[in-house]
């Protein structure tokens, strides 16, 4: 019976919907003017974010009814403005109120309007047609049917703010090709657009550069034309420049390096000099100053957004102008470029692909050679991501004497070059062979290696610890590494034990004790030093987990019992006091670890 009642309520509440928006479009032919003006502004009122209510409206016939009005010369001008926007709202709706507005043949309606004297009416009748026109669903060419429309929207934007902004960003999205830009271009379209850049309005500046933009696009006609336009005494690049500056926003950025790319493609600007030439050296100063702000620029947008690195990338050229960047004889240049590889070499796919189809890596040592601090910092952060396991630029980059290079870096009084070379050393040494671990300590040496792990700055210690856990990974190497090295490092990581450390310090330097203790031989370097296994015991016994954790995997690896030795080693640490602790470790709360508790009891009763 519940499901029988729930069709008339739903009846019910359709018939409310329609009654009420017919209400509307019923007032819109009563015979007295001003009530049908009240009705339109009520229309107005109950469409504005209400996308239902705009469908049931344009279903109930209300659009040619709005447009007839539009149209009447006995229509008052209040009137005629109120249904214009009434219009604009429905067009702010899906795609498929465009698709009815269009079928009603709105855009003759509304280019009629632009006759008008009244400038109110104008603009709304600019405003809707700018929401039309921007639409995906309305064809561009609908602009250029009449050939008397493009001179008049040149005529009409000197007329207000207005109609500048919505001129301008109709011309830009129906700017689709040659035959458009040619369009535009004889009816004055540089001219008349020009002097908004200057707008106090950013929204008129805005959409004034995106016009240039789209003219300029693959256009040398265009380009040479505006390399030569002046706007109150400065020439058109300039202007595009100094859009181009870090106080600006993105958007803005971006558009006029466009703007400016476009004029080079062309030949219009010169960018193979010191400057960029005709008639603009004395204007545009350096050339380094354009190719300095599109790196720039460029780094910003690709640093957190892999779809923008994506797109940045596979735009034509870019990476070579990139890569050739790097070379540049201005530092500013090559900082900005390091930079910008910098920040697209953060994504995965394209350390992959790109980065090695364009041997970056080849370039980038270059500039590791011989480059003020402020250029090395950046680009031994490059070198980092380059010497991931997975870049296919690691080898060569191995092959190329990368190890001195870095090893040199450590030495360096800057603290984030220090940290920024035992961070590439520690991402050479994943998972590498025995031969890179041991040109890493040797060119390294035991004694830097000591004066890192004592260094102050905490992220030099912390990628220090790192770099000791990846070359003692793999039985073989951490048995070879130990055999040669391991007094020294014992050492070590006995002194930061005892140090005032961090939690995370010496949470590393357990974790390679549990490493040395994995080796087959190594492990001896720990049973046969009370020190360090009082050390570990009292860390098992430590009040931070992260603590306890790392000493017990410590243990775990020294009373594994189907190792050599095991039955020796159990039965030292038992009389240490050792499996009494994993009794009561075996109860924490702490689910990781009371699990390795557990695992470490049972290799005593295998």
């Amino acid at each position: 019976m519940a499901c029988l009642l729930e069709t008339p309520i739903r009846m019910s509440v359709l018939s409310e919907v329609t009654a009420s928006s017919r209400h509307y479009v019923d007032r819109l032919f009563d015979p007295d003017p001003q009530k049908v003006l009240q009705g339109v502004i009520d229309m107005k009122n109950a469409v504005i974010g209400n996308n239902k209510q705009k469908a049931n409206l344009i279903v109930l016939g209300a659009v040619p009814r709005l447009l007839y009005l539009l149209q009447q010369e006995t229509s008052s001008t209040e009137l005629k403005t109120e249904c214009a926007v009434v219009l604009g709202s429905l067009a702010m709706g899906t795609e498929n109120n465009v698709k009815s507005l269009l079928d009603c043949h709105i855009i003759p309606a509304l280019l009629q309007g632009l006759l008008s004297p009244d400038l109110k009416f104008i603009e709304a009748c600019l405003r809707c047609l700018r929401t039309i026109f921007t639409s995906p669903v309305t064809p561009e060419e609908l602009l250029y049917t009449d050939a008397t429309v493009i001179p008049h929207l040149m005529a009409l934007l000197s007329r207000s703010r207005y109609t500048q902004e919505y001129i301008c960003q109709i011309f830009s999205h129906c700017c689709k090709g040659p035959d458009h830009q040619t369009i535009l271009f004889n009816h004055g379209a540089v001219q008349n657009i020009a002097h908004l850049l200057t707008s106090v309005s950013y929204k008129v500046r805005m959409q004034a550069l995106k016009c240039f933009s789209v003219l300029a696009f693959e256009n040398p006609q265009v380009s040479m034309t505006l390399v030569n336009v002046l706007v109150d005494g400065e020439l058109l690049p300039q202007i595009f420049v100094k859009m181009l500056q870090r106080d600006k926003p993105i958007e803005m950025q971006l558009t006029s390096a466009k703007c400016l790319t476009y004029m080079c493609r062309a030949g219009a600007i010169r960018t193979d000099d010191n400057c960029i030439v005709l008639k603009l050296d004395h204007d545009l100063k350096h050339a380094h100053e354009l190719r300095q702000a599109a790196f720039k620029l460029y780094a910003s947008l690709g640093a957190n957004d892999e779809d923008i690195r994506k797109k940045i990338i596979e735009t034509e050229n870019m990476m070579d102008r990139i890569v050739t960047g790097l070379s540049e004889s201005s530092v500013k240049v090559r900082l900005a470029a390091v930079r910008c590889l910098h920040s697209l070499s953060r994504s995965v796919q394209q350390l992959r692909t790109s980065f090695q189809d364009h041997a970056v890596w080849k370039p980038l040592m270059k500039v590791l050679q011989n480059a003020p601090d402020e250029i090395l910092v950046v680009a031994s952060s490059m070198l980092c991501n380059l010497l991931l396991e997975f870049s296919p630029s690691k080898e060569p980059i191995l092959e190329s004497g990368a190890v001195e290079l870095l090893c040199g870096l450590t030495q360096s009084e800057n603290p984030a070059l220090r940290v920024n070379g035992i961070w590439a050393l520690m991402n050479m040494a994943f998972q590498a062979e025995q031969k890179i671990k041991a040109d890493i300590l040797r060119s390294l040496s035991t004694e830097q290696l000591f004066r890192l792990l004592s260094d102050s700055d905490l992220n030099v210690l912390m990628k220090t610890l790192g770099l000791l856990r990846n070359l003692l990974s793999t039985r073989p190497h951490i048995d070879k590494i130990m055999s040669t090295h391991g007094k020294q490092i014992m050492q070590a990581v006995t002194l930061i034990l005892e140090g005032e450390h961090s939690i995370e310090v010496k949470e590393q330097t357990l974790c390679i004790l549990a490493n040395i203790a994995d080796g087959t031989t190594a492990k001896e370097l720990i049973m046969t030093n009370d020190d360090i296994l009082q050390k570990i015991k009292y860390y098992m016994g430590h009040s931070h987990v992260k603590l306890q954790l790392a000493a017990m995997f410590c243990i775990s690896n020294l009373v594994w019992n189907d190792e050599e030795g095991s039955q020796e080693r159990q039965d030292k640490l038992r009389d240490m006091g050792i499996v009494d602790i994993l009794h009561k470790l075996s109860q924490s709360p702490d689910s990781n670890l009371c699990d390795k508790a557990k695992t470490a009891l049972q290799q005593y009763l295998a």
